[in-house]
């Protein structure tokens, strides 16, 4: 396994579970985009017009979640901080709403739950808003905290994870200290890093701030502020997340002056008692973009014997996707059935490209 974000993670000790040897390779186990996540586990809030395969993908994950959670704290220790409170998809004005109800009508095909909220019942509803034009409750789009995630998946692997760069070569994973050792199969779940691979995958930037508050939201809010985005993410312990900045570039993925403030004007226009916060920390990341916004997941041809399983380009869907991606990529290490929901996402489906097997798999501007 190259990649020890959320996903690669996941995919890790799924295979674990079933009873294959596994290495986990990365010099930054759980420090790319899976530090900066928010967690939201968003079924609905991220639903879109002509994107019905990848909202059926995240419904199919996220109802594994509850599940997932409770296995990882009981065999870890670590509580992942699962919220089931739901979420909050906000309009500020009028024409803000209008847009949120563009999200509501493809939820209205699938036959996700949501109630309206008029200006009266978002107030009741989560008393920290301002004064807004209303709101759409997603009941089961719940939050996780993606740290905490990895945290228990990087204590159930133990020493499996070793953190360093590797390379794939004819057969065999070629450590950077120089070791090697052969594999059956290499899986690739480096994120954004797997432009280098991956042509299809970019990067894009985003941007979060996590704050400590004494009042914070009871539930995620997800809102457009006068034409802006944001989400205000709270945490068990009083931390507020913020962010939903997107910016398609190459370069390092640094915190920039104008979309902080930004992203913080309109935290606090959402939610006024944002004002008196404490700033604890801002961090930049990249996604891993796709052409249709979907991961690749599945086996891809490269020209050397050992057989490559793509893992990566789950743009804002890491989190969500990460049990349902695990149990995938099993599948297709053992050459099990693939999940009916997942077979639109195949590697393929952009046209046929070949892998390296030569490259250095963290060989990138970004690491």
């Amino acid at each position: 396994m190259i990649g020890a974000g959320i996903v690669g993670l996941a995919c890790a000790e799924e295979l674990v579970r079933g009873g294959h040897d596994v290495r986990v390779l990365d010099p930054d186990p759980g420090g790319g985009a899976t530090r900066a996540a928010a967690g939201m586990l968003a079924l609905g809030g991220e639903a879109w017009h002509g994107e019905t395969d990848l909202l059926r993908l995240g419904v199919a994950s996220a109802r594994l979640w509850l599940e997932y959670a409770a296995r990882l704290q009981a065999a870890s220790g670590v509580n992942v901080d699962l919220r089931t409170e739901g979420t909050l998809l906000v309009g500020q004005d009028h024409d803000d709403l209008r847009q949120v109800r563009r999200t509501i009508e493809v939820l209205a095909t699938e036959g996700i739950a949501f109630r309206e909220l008029d200006r009266p019942g978002a107030r009741a509803d989560e008393p920290t808003l301002s004064r807004v034009a209303g709101a759409v409750l997603l009941p089961e789009d719940h939050n996780v905290n993606p740290r905490l995630v990895a945290e228990a998946l990087l204590r159930l692997l133990g020493d499996r994870v070793v953190r360093t760069r590797a390379t794939v070569l004819d057969g065999r994973v070629c450590l950077a200290e120089g070791t090697e050792f052969g594999c059956d199969a290499v899986v690739i779940a480096t994120g954004a890093q797997a432009r280098s691979l991956v042509p299809q995958v970019r990067p894009v930037r985003g941007e979060t701030i996590r704050l400590r508050v004494i009042d914070p939201p009871s539930r995620v809010l997800r809102a457009r502020v006068h034409g802006e985005t944001v989400y205000v993410v709270p945490r068990s312990d009083g931390e507020v997340v913020v962010g939903a900045t997107e910016e398609e570039h190459a370069e390092q993925p640094v915190a920039t002056l104008g979309t902080v403030v930004r992203l913080l004007h309109a935290a606090r226009t959402l939610v006024p008692g944002l004002e008196s916060a404490e700033i604890v920390e801002i961090t930049a990341r990249h996604r891993p973009g796709t052409p249709d916004n979907g991961p690749l997941l599945g086996v891809t041809h490269s020209p050397g014997p050992v057989r490559q399983v793509l893992a990566v380009g789950h743009y804002r869907g890491g989190v969500l996707l990460a049990p349902l991606t695990a149990q995938v990529i099993r599948a297709h290490v053992e050459g099990g059935d693939i999940p009916a929901v997942a077979r639109p996402f195949v590697p393929s489906r952009f046209g046929p490209h070949e892998i390296s097997t030569a490259a250095d798999h963290w060989k990138d501007p970004m690491s």
